[in-house]
């Protein structure tokens, strides 16, 4: 992978007075400022547990199939979630 020559999360940001959009603030202290945006990541994470029963009865034959089947089943899940910006210095166009 080449270089792009962007820069996540870089130092000595001067943040805007107010956010526009996802504009956080630039870098540089001459004319050719370079203007740093902020990525927002929403991210969630499932976890789950349980148990599964199953249980039939039948009769096949050839393509014909009579029967009867049930299933029960018990689970539990945890979801955690976590919210959180890093701030990137797009490259700068040729």
């Amino acid at each position: 992978m080449r270089p792009s020559g962007a820069i996540v999360n870089p130092a000595n940001v001067f943040p805007l007075k107010e956010e526009f959009g996802h504009l956080y603030g630039h870098i540089g202290e001459t004319k050719m400022r370079r203007a740093v945006h902020k990525i927002d990541f929403d991210v969630a994470v499932t976890a789950a547990e349980g148990k599964e029963t199953k249980g039939g009865i039948g009769i096949a034959v050839a393509t014909l199939g009579l029967g009867a089947s049930g299933k029960s089943d018990s689970t539990q899940s945890t979801t955690s979630r976590i919210q959180f910006s890093v701030p990137i210095a797009y490259a700068e166009s040729k």
